[in-house]
């Protein structure tokens, strides 16, 4: 029998550049790199990945065709905001016109957080442990310093955020980082509110601290119940004070009114 000449494809070798490509898209959406981020320079890129720099510089170029860095001429190579600039730019302006919708954000925090927290305790690793503890110990010190309410949200974030690293679960970490200006602010609202109220401080550092605790047990449950109570405790005090202040509010109101 007459063997038929068989038909081939040619197996094409990919381009380094798209491997390159491929590797940063990782980074990013592993959060190696976040929005905002100024990436190492070429020379450091390229020995990092053992190429040459103009493999690297094709690829980068490609990520910026993408709209996923943004080159600054003189200042280096950046990770585009514009992801997170489309999803919270509007609910900032829904927040500065409707106060009230910062306790809609708690809700949807006891959602995103609750899941971090559950996730972290499946599949945290020591190093993700070590990095949490660090978080509070940093929250810890800057309570403790003169640090600027601004200063103080970014460590309680910076915590959040590592316990979104921690669950291991690239979908939360990018809602969490497209959130995070959001989330800061909602932050940075809470710490003002919670500064009027007495100890409020103290049982919050302790919800955090027994939280941190679940999820180095692997207790994802536990973990995942100690972020809703340490949620659902920073909502009572807000209203609180809401309420206190409606209360002052009423008590001027009636004395300006008495003084007529």
């Amino acid at each position: 029998m007459t063997r038929t000449s068989a038909s081939f494809n040619v197996v094409k070798q990919p381009r380094l550049a798209d491997a390159i490509v491929d590797e940063l898209e990782r980074m990013l959406i592993e959060g190696v790199f976040v929005p905002g981020e100024k990436l190492p320079s070429e020379r450091e890129l390229a020995a990092q990945f053992n190429v040459s720099r103009p493999s690297l510089r094709e690829a980068i170029q490609k990520l910026e065709a993408k709209g996923l860095l943004i080159r600054k001429q003189g200042g280096g190579t950046f990770v585009s905001e514009s992801s997170w600039e489309s999803v919270a730019e509007p609910l900032f302006q829904l927040m500065a016109h409707h106060p009230e919708s910062q306790f809609d954000l708690l809700e949807f925090r006891h959602a995103l957080e609750g899941i971090c927290a559950y996730y972290a305790a499946v599949r945290g690793t020591e190093t993700d442990d070590e990095q949490l503890a660090q978080c509070i110990d940093s929250i810890g010190q800057v309570e403790l310093s003169e640090a600027t309410l601004t200063e103080h949200a970014n460590a309680v974030m910076a915590f959040h955020l590592k316990m979104a690293e921690a669950s291991h679960n690239v979908v939360v970490l990018q809602v969490m980082l497209c959130l995070k200006p959001l989330l800061q602010q909602n932050i940075e609202e809470n710490l003002t509110q919670m500064m009027l109220r007495e100890d409020a401080q103290r049982h919050v550092a302790e919800h955090r601290r027994h939280l941190l605790a679940m999820i180095v047990e692997r207790k994802p449950e536990l973990a995942r119940q100690a972020s809703h109570e340490h949620l659902a405790y920073i909502e009572e005090a807000m209203l609180d004070v809401s309420r206190e202040t409606t209360r002052v509010e009423r008590s001027l109101r009636r004395v300006r009114s008495s003084n007529k």
